[in-house]
């Protein structure tokens, strides 16, 4: 487990980084979503779907961030990419545009990285995606993020992800997205 300060008193038992049942605690995590990234409540049906096919995906891990009362308050997943899923097909002629077909290979996919907004910018989305990605057997790491200047992607880009393409459009999406990636190990 890793234990993250929290604000003020910078207690070293505000918020502990460690795994995460995903598929026992999907609604959990779906909330976090929701509230961090403004989901629907169509949204997250449609989307709780979709995270318990992923996470019984080969390769496929969960971390989250934990209250000392169990609450989760952020969480990360992700998987071995793989070209034949859903995000690899939809990303593939962006990249291969751009000369980056390559990086769909031989690299893990951080698939979801959300923290509840009560508790951003405190290092837990940043310690949550070092955590995962340090234990890739992987060479790098991609993502794709909401293609504007954000927390997030000002967070990735600290990391060392650098944009491998841009104005990525995924269907029923209705902002354009950047594939990003990065070395592994990330940057601290």
């Amino acid at each position: 487990m890793l234990r993250i300060p929290g604000p003020g008193s910078r207690t070293p038992d505000d918020v502990v980084i460690g795994p995460l049942d995903l598929a026992a605690r999907v609604d959990e995590a779906l909330a976090v979503q929701a509230a961090a990234f403004g989901l629907s409540a169509d949204e997250v049906t449609v989307r709780r779907q979709i995270v318990l096919r992923h996470i019984a995906y080969p390769g496929a891990r969960a971390l989250g961030a934990f209250t000392r009362d169990d609450r989760l308050v952020g969480f990360v997943y992700g998987m071995p990419n793989d070209r034949t899923h859903w995000w690899s097909t939809v990303v593939q002629p962006y990249l291969r545009a751009r000369g980056h077909d390559d990086w769909l290979d031989d690299s893990f996919v951080i698939t979801e990285l959300h923290v509840l907004p009560a508790y951003q910018n405190r290092g837990i989305g940043r310690a949550l995606i070092t955590r995962i990605t340090d234990e890739a057997d992987q060479p790098r790491s991609i993502l794709s993020a909401i293609d504007v200047d954000s927390p997030a992607r000002g967070l990735y880009f600290s990391l060392g992800y650098e944009d491998l393409a841009r104005q990525v459009l995924f269907p029923s999406a209705p902002k354009p997205y950047a594939v990003m990636g990065a070395p592994l190990p990330l940057r601290r």
